[in-house]
């Protein structure tokens, strides 16, 4: 059972729980590194991110996520007017979806990579509990090679640095590769960047969405962004080490 077969009063109980275990909501919040599947067991570090979230701080939340397979389009975004969850409809933004399309040829409104299945919608649940009137955007990396994830963020960088948008990373590394988390952390924490993007094609990496994530370090650098991990927090939970928040107070690392 995911995110999408609980109830919103589910939702909300678990947001305000979460609440009570941190300093509350955080209106220097831009982006979330967000696991990509949500379920009972990972549930509450997904409330502890959300709850974080000034709901006066986005009109607009940006998807993004890593496809399994190359697609004809490197850097897909479905045609849906709206986005359906059974909480109810998240209207697009088309407008910004063609701003996209219009600043570099590899952003495409295609379907090939759309399905029911997408992390977008498990994410929509929480923001839908949050804010009432948004509207959303998908945006899915079918190629993992370094120019496209390099031209990801340089577009996002662009495009939403003034806007009032909420950037979501659909990412996730197991519990049990904390050794992997600390190599990570520390290119992450030095700026290594050019080590991260080659990282992506060393074959060593087991995170779930590496495209996602490394597009998230370096949106987040731009910005300059704090990247705030929860994994000290959770040191029995089996979910996702790279949950995370970027915000520019103090790193928690």
């Amino acid at each position: 059972m995911n995110i999408t077969d609980y109830s919103k009063e589910q939702i909300q109980e678990g947001l305000e729980k979460a609440r009570k275990e941190h300093d509350g909501v955080n209106d220097q919040i831009r982006l979330l590194f967000a696991p990509i599947r949500i379920d009972e067991e990972n549930f509450d570090i997904a409330c502890n991110i959300y709850s974080r979230i000034d709901p006066g701080g986005f009109n607009t939340a940006v998807v993004v996520e890593a496809y399994d397979e190359v697609l004809e389009k490197k850097l897909p975004m479905p045609s849906n007017r709206f986005f359906k969850t059974p909480l109810g409809e998240v209207p697009v933004n088309d407008f910004m979806r063609n701003e996209f399309c219009d600043e570099e040829d590899d952003f495409f409104i295609h379907d090939e990579g759309y399905s029911k299945q997408m992390s977008l919608f498990q994410q929509l649940m929480f923001l839908q509990t949050v804010k009432e009137d948004f509207s959303a955007l998908s945006i899915q990396i079918a190629d993992r090679e370094q120019p496209i994830v390099k031209e990801l963020a340089y577009v996002l960088e662009e495009v939403l640095a003034s806007r009032s948008a909420l950037l979501i990373f659909c990412c996730e590394l197991a519990n049990s590769r904390k050794k992997e988390f600390e190599r990570i952390r520390k290119m992450v924490k030095k700026k290594n960047h050019s080590g991260l993007l080659n990282y992506l094609n060393s074959g060593e990496s087991h995170i779930e969405g590496t495209t996602s994530f490394i597009a998230g370090v370096l949106v987040a650098n731009t910005w300059e962004l704090n990247l705030n991990f929860l994994n000290g927090e959770y040191d029995r939970y089996s979910g996702s080490l790279l949950t995370a928040y970027g915000d520019r107070e103090k790193v928690l690392f």
